[in-house]
C-alpha cells in the first residue's frame, strides 16, 4: 500500500469537496438543523396533559381535590364539566385527553372513613400517553387519599400517626427527567450515521457516471489505496459535523456531560470510520448514483433512527428484532455517547460497545475494497 497514492487520492476528493461550497455547507448545517428540528420537537415529555373535571359532589372535599389538580404541572384544567356528555364531546374532538368525575358521595364516603372512588375518563387513541397520564392521575388521587386518611387517624387518635413507610425516591443520572437529556445524546448518534453514510455513497457512484473511473483503472492506484483516501477525505467533514453536534447539544439544549472527551473523541472516530466505509461500500455496489443515495437512505437512517434504541426501548421489541439490533452499529454508539454524556463511565463500562464498533469498521473495510476489487477487474 502505497501512502503517496493514498494521499493523491484524498486530496482530489478534498477538491472536490471544496469546490461544491454548497454541498459542503449543507453536510455542516445539516447536523445544526436536525438537532434543532428534533431536539426541540421531539419530546418524550408527557405534561400538562388537557383535562377537563365533572365534580358532582360539589363540596369543600371535593374542591379540595379539585385543587390537587390544579396544582399539578402534569395537568392542564381546561374547564369543568355539567355531565358525561361535555367530557365526551372534548375527547371526540381532542380538546382534552382525560376527564375526573368526583361522584355525588365523595365527601360523604370521606367522613365516613370508607373508600371514595373517583372515576377517570382517558382518550386510549395514543395508547402510550393515556398510559401515562393514568399513572399521573392514579398516583395523585393515591397521595391525596392516603393525606386525608392520615389526618383523620391523628384527630381521632389526638396525636401524630406518621405512615409505615417514607419512600424517599433518588433519580440518578437524570435526576431532573427532561427527555432532552436521553433524546439528544441519541440524536447526535443517529445524525452522524445518516450523514457519514450520505457523504461517502455517492464517490464510486459518481466515478462511474462521470467516466472517470476509466482514468483511474489506468493508474497503479489499489483499491484499498482508493477506500482510504475517499474515506479520510470525508472523515474531516464527518469530524466536523461530529464536533458541531456536540457542542449544539451542550451549550444549546445544556445536556449534562460527565464522562471523558478523550473517549467520546475516539468513539466518536471509530464509529465514523465504520459509517463511511458502509457508504464506499453502497457506492461501489451500486451503479448509479440514485441507486447509491437510496440505499444509503436505508441502510442508515432507518436502522440508525427504528433500531437502535434511540426513541423505542429494544427491550419492549419482539425478540427476534431484539437479535436483529445486535447487528446495527447506532446501537452501540447511542449506548456509548449515553453512558459518557449522562453516567460519565468510561471505558471499563464501555469496552465492548467499542470492541464491536472497531470490528464492525474493520469487516465493512474489507468488504468495501473486495467490493471495489470486483468492479475493478
Amino acid at each position: 500500500m502505497s501512502y503517496r497514492r493514498m494521499r493523491a487520492v484524498c486530496i482530489k476528493e478534498l477538491h472536490h469537496i471544496t469546490r461544491d461550497s454548497r454541498s459542503l455547507a449543507l453536510a455542516l448545517l445539516l447536523p445544526v438543523l436536525m438537532l434543532l428540528l428534533f431536539g426541540f420537537a421531539l419530546s418524550l415529555d408527557v405534561d400538562r396533559i388537557p383535562t377537563m373535571i365533572y365534580d358532582q359532589d360539589q363540596t369543600a372535599e371535593s374542591r379540595a381535590l379539585v385543587r390537587q389538580f390544579e396544582g399539578s404541572r402534569f395537568f392542564q384544567i381546561g374547564g369543568m364539566a355539567d355531565d358525561y356528555a361535555t367530557i365526551e364531546r372534548g375527547i371526540d374532538r381532542s380538546r382534552v385527553l382525560m376527564g375526573v368525575v368526583i361522584p355525588r358521595d365523595y365527601s360523604r364516603q370521606l367522613g365516613a372513613g370508607r373508600e371514595a372512588q373517583v372515576q377517570i375518563l382517558l382518550d386510549g387513541s395514543d395508547s402510550n400517553t393515556a398510559s401515562i397520564a393514568l399513572g399521573y392521575a392514579e398516583s395523585l388521587v393515591r397521595d391525596y387519599s392516603l393525606e386525608l386518611r392520615t389526618q383523620a387517624l391523628n384527630r381521632r387518635a389526638g396525636e401524630h400517626l406518621a405512615p409505615p413507610v417514607d419512600a424517599r425516591l433518588r433519580v440518578w443520572y437524570n435526576s431532573s427527567l427532561e427527555s432532552k437529556n436521553y433524546v439528544v445524546p441519541g440524536l447526535i448518534a443517529v445524525i452522524l450515521q445518516i450523514i457519514a453514510a450520505l457523504l461517502t455513497s455517492l464517490t464510486i457512484a459518481r466515478e462511474w457516471e462521470m467516466g472517470t473511473m476509466e482514468q483511474i483503472l489506468s493508474t497503479p492506484l489499489r483499491p484499498a489505496e482508493m477506500v482510504l483516501g475517499k474515506m479520510f477525505a470525508y472523515f474531516a467533514v464527518g469530524l466536523a459535523d461530529a464536533t458541531i453536534a456536540v457542542l449544539v447539544g451542550v451549550f444549546v439544549f445544556e445536556v449534562p456531560f460527565r464522562g471523558s472527551l478523550a473517549l467520546l473523541a475516539v468513539s466518536t472516530c471509530v464509529f465514523l470510520f465504520g459509517a463511511l466505509f458502509w457508504g464506499i461500500f453502497v457506492s461501489a455496489a451500486a451503479k448509479t448514483q440514485t441507486a447509491a443515495y437510496q440505499m444509503g437512505i436505508l441502510s442508515s437512517f432507518l436502522p440508525a433512527f427504528l433500531l437502535s434504541g434511540f426513541v423505542y426501548s429494544i427491550e419492549t421489541m419482539p425478540w427476534v428484532i431484539q437479535v436483529i439490533t445486535h447487528i446495527v452499529p447506532a446501537r452501540y454508539v447511542v449506548t456509548i455517547l449515553k453512558g459518557i454524556f449522562l453516567k460519565g463511565v468510561g471505558l471499563s463500562v464501555l469496552w465492548g460497545e467499542l470492541g464491536f464498533l472497531t470490528l464492525y469498521a474493520l469487516i465493512v473495510f474489507l468488504l468495501a475494497t473486495r467490493k471495489l476489487n470486483q468492479k475493478l477487474v
